[in-house]
């Protein structure tokens, strides 16, 4: 037998040499796990929804959201815990489709995990220990096992994205839906459903009874009936609902004609949603999805809200901000089912900035900027806005304990964490622990050190988030943040208080996840980590001390976890896989195991919850039972159990009022924007009303007796006011309306018997209203003006005290749909040039003309639609007029030439060409265009002596110019004579019949000499008689009637031959005569097709503070001639 060196035979030297290389390998060191992949665009949300878009399912917080996962990205997944509604952390993994061979049976069942194939796993995997850098003596070393099943998802060793939804409390149902995405495709490829019914030991895969051919999105749960699963497909292959009404055992499908981008179900009626589609409407449905009705269109993302029962009287009321047709944003109100444009309600007058909408509880919060400044209005249970200082934000909330938040606050741009136990009224810095997590002493000094939290909560009832509390541990909330004097991302720590926030302990010096068991009486801590592991943390102490338990044998990439529902929570399924080509492995731990027995009376303590030693905290003593520490029993129905004493109502328990605020001496006076008075508008005189003292009791305190009458708000006997404050304005805010439509007139007063006070109104056009009180009005006042012009509307109130009045100058006009610019061909130096602006329709309200023309460098602003000027000096010239009217800006642009000296010759044509005249510029400027060709072919003259211009209106007739050209050196200038012997050469042409042209076959047109003119063909002279100009509207008013006629009306026979020349341009226009003679022959492609004869028009542009739509009615109809 072979040997190598010492006698070592052969074989067991190279089975020796391949292990070492395998240790080598595959050695933690050398081994890592692959790197994640650069991270690849958000994932896809509901179909037909752009990449970054993600399905919101925004029900009740706390209720609505299933567990989002997505497999192997190297950042700590258990960012995954906190995954809030509509932002988890998507954690993409790029990976093969592997054949169906590698997947092993397509759609057959889940097995176990074998053992034995995932030991080689464990033997190549190093997990991280989960302490801190050195081993605390608090951490117990001895390492337990927790009692576990594993099981994989056989067959979606592919998918990269999972939901996962537990049914709810009591409930063993668990829902998961497994998806391929391909980023490359920007599309989900395959997806599977599967559900336990064992709470997680077994799964069965469902796709045969949701259609094996069916790609799902995205899984959807009623907050308020979790046996209501919604699932939605993939809308590139179909746009589908599959409803289940018994916890996803069995489903029906409703087709879509929208894409659902987000949901929001209502927080009382379970069949009640609000769906969000991907084109921006609102749609809604009280049948849980099987039919849909819109709503409203234009609606601002996830600015829609359900109604809060007790503020609004109809729960099925719906808040949403919705874009105008102008763009602009607007408050609007209406029924789910019955939303029209005749009860729509438009609660704040006028419009809003966008994503401004906040509906919260009680209030209703706008913002409005003016001046480039941002004021902030609320409406206090759907009574009338009021301007107010500062907006009002939701707060994260401790769970358990009333009015305890925790808040962040910027304060010289350093972000601090602030705790308040009466709902906001008192503010104090978090105390940072004494010592450090080895026992060291942490040197942290108020106010210039403390503790700060990130607050990020988890909405999701399954998940952690970074800061966490429950309700039956009100005394325990854990977070992560850092000691320092501000809050930073870097550095962070756990920590956990046991005392509800007076004090805190550090517990870990990385980020873990921390769930509660059995009711908050045990905390589970997993660490953030991409390396596989297999162990986790319990304390059944709050926290002081750890020990270390084993849920898995083998190392698990830990992609998730999902905690049983309620407040016992003893099961937890933690998801992730044993390698990248893995299937998904969800491991059940069950804890039951590690408790002895259920507590009894004897295993608790009393605790007092208190701030800072202050016992009485919203108006109440309570006294909490907790578990004692040394205890490892189940706590069952005695968690949480309290005792309550109320206290005497102090200063300490009265918050400022709505209008008021607490000045340094600490009492509540009343707003700079605040006006006491103007809360009695509303009562009728022999009423009361409740008349504040500027403060009142936080809401759900408990105290009694002590100062709770003085500060109490006092009955009073409305008192009779006169009317003061009125205002008059339109719901839309604008001061202008259109001619023909409604305009709805608001009426405000801020101080007046509203019940007793009569409203007249005059409108200004001969039309006036009366109103025997202002409460008829709140819906405001709708008018229609039949004519344009300036109107003035005159408001008056008056009751038995007295009156007031006040007035609008409301605009009213009529879209302005063409402006025509009248200007001369041609006019001679140092004359005077009148320039009028044709309006259609001609009587559209108030007008500014924007004048450009010459080499002005600032345009002339007139009201009038005619100016005169004067050309100093020869060449070609462009006069632009803008016409603003409203919101539009209409424009018109011409060319004159401007010449000492010049001849004029008009044309006449063929009688039959009339025939085929749709008298439309395109159509003049094609004529002009073939007539100057054929004149410079026949005669040999340069074409800058030539100008042509086809004038509107019948019998067809055209001018023709002679022009004095000169090129740029000044030499070659002709003069008087030579214009002479050139207008003697045309005409010598023309007569002898040597100028026509085929407009199609068999039509030919010939072209005459009328007269010889030395002058331009329009009057240029300030001395233009007022029947020439009125013959020359006439003719533009008969131009654009057959202009409009002609462009959407072509097919009316007698006036539609030219638009049919587009499909004879193959038939070229040729002179009969033969090539020996002088005629030209001109193509009939020289004529232009009607689809060339469109307006152009410029884009939509600001000018000033104010969107304006300019239109280019550039048609340089006048004159209508090319150079060649």
């Amino acid at each position: 037998m072979a040997r190598v060196g010492r006698g070592l035979p052969l074989a067991a030297a190279a089975a020796l040499l391949l292990l070492l290389l395998l240790l080598l390998l595959c050695a933690p060191t050398r081994c890592p796990r692959p790197p994640a992949p650069p991270a690849p665009p958000a994932p896809p949300g509901p179909p037909g929804s752009p990449a970054p878009a993600r399905p919101v399912l925004a029900g009740a917080p706390g209720g609505s959201g299933p567990l989002v996962l997505e497999r192997g990205r190297s950042a700590a997944w258990g960012a995954v815990w906190g995954a809030a509604r509509g932002g988890p952390l998507w954690r993409p993994r790029r990976r093969r489709r592997r054949s169906g061979a590698e997947r092993g049976p397509g759609g057959g069942p889940g097995v176990r995990a074998d053992s034995a194939a995932a030991a080689a796993a464990a033997a190549s995997s190093r997990e991280p220990s989960g302490e801190p850098g050195r081993e605390p003596a608090r951490f117990r070393p001895e390492e337990l096992r927790l009692s576990s099943t594993t099981f994989a998802l056989t067959g979606d060793s592919a998918h990269n994205q999972a939901m996962v939804h537990w049914s709810g409390h009591n409930s063993s149902v668990i829902l998961i839906l497994t998806k391929l995405y391909d980023y490359n495709l920007g599309s989900i490829t395959e997806s599977s459903l599967w559900r336990s019914t064992d709470y997680g030991t077994t799964y069965e895969k469902l796709n045969d009874k949701v259609g094996l051919k069916t790609i799902l999105s995205y899984l959807y749960v009623c907050p308020t009936n979790k046996r209501k699963i919604m699932l939605l497909t993939d809308p590139e292959i179909e746009s589908s609902l599959l409803i289940s009404s018994d916890e996803g055992a069995t489903y029906q499908k409703y087709r879509l004609n929208f894409y659902i981008q987000s949901l929001l179900f209502h927080p009382k009626q379970e069949d009640w949603i609000l769906a969000y589609s991907q084109d921006q409407k609102l749609y809604s449905s009280a049948e849980f999805g099987r039919r849909w009705q819109l709503i409203q269109e234009g609606v601002v993302p996830n600015r829609f809200y359900w109604s809060v029962m007790g503020s609004s009287k109809e729960p099925d009321l719906v808040h949403l901000e919705a874009k105008s047709i102008d763009g602009h944003s607007q408050y609007v109100t209406c029924r789910m089912q019955n939303c029209t444009e005749a009860n729509r309600n438009k609660p704040f007058p006028g419009y809003i900035d966008p994503d401004s909408l906040i509906v919260q509880d009680d209030y209703v919060f706008v913002q409005l900027t003016s001046g480039g400044r941002p004021h902030y209005y609320v409406s206090y249970r759907r009574n009338a806005f009021a301007q107010m200082k500062l907006p009002k934000y939701s707060l994260p909330k401790v769970a358990g304990i009333k009015g305890m938040f925790l808040a962040n606050k910027k304060i010289d741009n350093q972000v601090k964490t602030f705790i308040t136990y009466n709902k906001g009224r008192d503010w104090r810095l978090l105390q940072a622990p004494d010592s450090d997590l080895r026992g060291n002493p942490v040197h942290c000094l108020l106010p210039y050190c403390s503790l700060h939290l990130h607050l990020k909560v988890s909405e999701n009832p399954y998940t952690s988030g970074n800061i966490a509390s429950r309700d039956t541990a009100p005394s325990i909330i854990v977070a992560s943040g850092n000691i320092g004097s501000e809050l930073s991302d870097n550095d962070i720590s756990m920590f956990v208080s046991s005392d509800a926030g007076n004090t805190w302990r550090q517990i870990f010096e990385e980020e873990h996840s921390v769930l509660y068991l059995d009711q908050g009486g045990v905390l589970v801590a997993m660490k953030h980590t991409s390396l596989p592991i297999r162990h986790l943390w319990l304390s059944f102490d709050e926290g002081r001390s750890w020990s270390k338990y084993s849920f898995t044998s083998i190392p698990l990439f830990v992609d998730g976890v999902l905690g049983e529902p309620g407040e016992e929570t003893l099961i937890m399924t933690v998801f992730g896989h044993f390698s990248h080509r893995s299937e998904w492995q969800l491991v059940k731990v069950d804890y039951k195991s590690i408790f002895d027995r259920r507590c009894a009376e004897e295993d608790y303590l009393p605790w007092q919850l208190h701030s800072q030693g202050e016992a009485c905290i919203m108006g109440a003593k309570r006294i909490y039972k907790k578990r004692k520490s040394e205890k490892k029993c189940m706590q069952g129905k005695y968690a949480g159990a309290m005792a309550s004493e109320p206290c005497v109502c102090t200063e300490a328990d009265f918050d400022c009022d709505y209008g008021y605020e607490r000045h340094g001496n600490g009492q509540c006076l009343p707003a700079f924007w605040f006006n006491p008075s103007s809360l009695s508008k509303d009562c009728s005189l022999g009423q009361s009303y409740l008349n504040s003292t500027g403060y009142r009791k936080v809401v759900s305190n408990n105290c009694t007796d002590g100062v709770r009458e003085q500060y109490t708000a006092k009955p009073q006997q409305c008192p009779g006011k006169a009317p003061r404050g009125l205002r008059l304005v339109t719901a839309d805010g604008k001061l202008t309306a259109e001619q023909g439509h409604n305009i709805t007139l608001v009426v405000q007063l801020d101080e007046g018997d509203v019940q007793r006070t009569l409203i007249q109104v005059d409108f200004g056009d001969g039309i006036a209203v009366s109103y025997v009180n202002l409460s008829s009005t709140e819906d405001g006042i709708k008018h229609v003006y039949q004519n344009v012009g300036i109107f003035r509307v005159t408001v008056q109130v008056e009751n038995s005290l007295g009156s007031d009045s006040a007035v609008l100058y409301l605009h009213v006009t009529c879209p302005l749909e063409h402006v025509h610019l009248s200007l001369p061909f041609v006019t001679t130096k140092n004359k005077e040039v009148n320039a009028t602006a044709v309006l259609w329709p001609s009587h559209v309200g108030t007008l500014t003309y924007v004048w450009w023309y010459g080499n002005n460098t600032e345009p002339l602003i007139t009201l009038e639609g005619s100016i005169s000027f004067k050309f100093t000096a020869e060449g070609m010239n462009t006069i632009t007029v803008q016409v603003s009217a409203g919101n539009t800006i209409l424009q018109d642009t011409k060319t004159i030439a401007v010449y000492e000296e010049f001849q004029s010759l008009r044309l006449s044509f063929s009688p039959n060409l009339d025939e085929y005249n749709p008298d439309i510029p395109e159509w003049r400027r094609d004529i002009s265009r073939v007539i100057k060709r054929a004149l410079i072919e026949a005669t040999g003259i340069s074409s800058q002596h030539i100008l042509v211009a086809v004038l509107p209106g019948l019998p067809t007739s055209a001018e023709l110019f002679i022009l004095p050209y000169q090129d740029a050196s000044g030499e070659n200038r002709k003069s008087a004579e030579d214009l002479e012997q050139i207008s003697e050469m045309l005409v010598h042409t023309l007569n002898q019949n040597s100028i026509h042209f085929e407009l199609k076959p068999g039509i030919r047109i010939l072209v005459h000499a009328a007269h010889l003119t030395a002058a331009p063909l329009v009057d240029i002279t300030p001395s233009h008689s007022g029947s020439a100009m009125l013959m020359l509207l006439s003719v533009v008013f008969v131009g654009l009637a057959v202009f409009v006629i002609y462009k959407f009306k072509r097919q009316i026979p007698g006036i539609n031959v030219y638009a049919k020349m587009q499909n004879e341009k193959e038939q070229e226009m040729i002179s009969p005569v033969s090539q020996s003679e002088s005629g030209p022959n001109i193509s009939q492609s020289e004529l232009r097709s009607p689809g060339q004869l469109v307006d152009e028009k410029l884009d939509t542009q600001p000018i000033g503070s104010i969107s304006i739509v300019a239109e280019n009615q550039s048609t340089k109809e006048i004159p209508t001639y090319v150079n060649v």
